[in-house]
């Protein structure tokens, strides 16, 4: 008799919790939701979260608040989602550098890139770009490679940390144009603008959306875009595809995306949510002519279409790996 009664205690328990999160979750949002972005401010990640988080508190009708926790190429940041608890308040936007790149290079984090995350959704995606310093002779790639290949031990790039887009598109360069340059990791590609200005450092393979201001401004020199296409906001900066020899057409590019995740067993019910509320918003026009004006495409579309996406791009950047030989210790 007590067995019977422990039994049905426990099954009301459980009833009763399973209708209590049903209850919450058809409530949400009802309160405020934190974005968290793992690269500094001013970076091409925070540009492109806090223009989406704008017109996704409208959508969401609850404010989407932009926090930045960098460090560790990003990892530190996407711990904290790790951990958070499942409930859809504590939400990540990150890109290629952890979640396709650092899947594979990272092997000491303490989570796991997929186990530990629930995908929501593709946010966007922009090409990355070439820049040097005003301080080394050149305004063609030609003559970079050139002034390069001359001083062999003179030149070193940045990137925003060890295994990031940036790194292993600095790495991948370097072998196409076989020239040497040393790396010089910061906690964000932002936080290396102040010292590429200054000739501290010479190169860095940045993202159109944080370096685009420096060049429009004067203070840094585009030398390529690295995609297939031309940028419209940089349209006297040809691509590598355009400028051919030494690279080879067609064989070398770098495009940075950024995609939403949340905890590991985010409800369904609550994912479904922000995948619509996202969609939404990235569907605006407002949104889309916002991040046109950082150099960036709206990203939208399904949960399975973002997974497909990232499996492509995680493809893509293990031959890169592979072909350099990169290991991060």
């Amino acid at each position: 008799m007590r067995n019977n009664l422990t039994a049905l205690f426990l099954s009301f328990l459980c009833f009763f919790s399973i209708a209590f999160a049903q209850t919450n979750n058809s409530n949400y949002p009802n309160r405020p939701i934190t974005l968290i972005t793992p690269f500094p401010a001013g970076g091409s990640t925070d540009s492109v979260a806090r223009t989406i988080a704008k017109k996704l508190s409208e959508v969401l009708k609850k404010p989407v608040i932009v926090e930045n926790h960098p460090g560790a190429g990003g990892n530190i940041g996407c711990n904290l989602v790790a951990k958070a608890t499942s409930d859809g308040y504590t939400i990540l936007i990150t890109s290629t550098s952890t979640h396709s790149i650092g899947y594979i290079l990272n092997k000491n984090v303490p989570f796991s890139y997929d186990a530990d995350f629930t995908p929501i959704i593709h946010a966007a995606t922009a090409p990355n770009i070439l820049l040097v310093t005003k301080t080394i002779p050149g305004s063609t790639l030609k003559e970079f490679i050139t002034f390069a290949k001359a001083n062999p031990t003179t030149l070193n790039f940045s990137s925003a940390g060890t295994g990031t887009i940036m790194h292993l598109t600095g790495e991948s360069f370097k072998a196409e144009a076989d020239i040497k340059m040393t790396h010089i990791p910061y906690k964000g590609s932002s936080l290396s603008i102040p010292d590429l200005i200054s000739g501290k450092v010479h190169v860095l393979f940045d993202s159109i959306v944080s370096g685009l201001p420096h060049v429009q401004d004067g203070k840094l020199t585009a030398l390529a875009v690295l995609s297939k296409k031309r940028s419209p906001l940089l349209p006297n900066v040809p691509t590598l595809h355009e400028i051919g020899s030494p690279f080879g057409v067609g064989e070398f590019e770098s495009e940075n995306w950024w995609g939403i995740y949340g905890p590991k067993n985010l409800p369904p019910e609550i994912t479904k949510v922000l995948n619509q509320a996202f969609n939404t918003t990235l569907k605006s026009q407002e949104v889309i002519d916002s991040l046109a004006l950082l150099g960036a495409d709206a990203g939208g579309g399904t949960v399975a279409q973002f997974n497909e996406m990232v499996k492509k791009d995680r493809a893509h950047w293990a031959k890169v790996i592979q072909e350099q030989k990169i290991v991060i210790e």
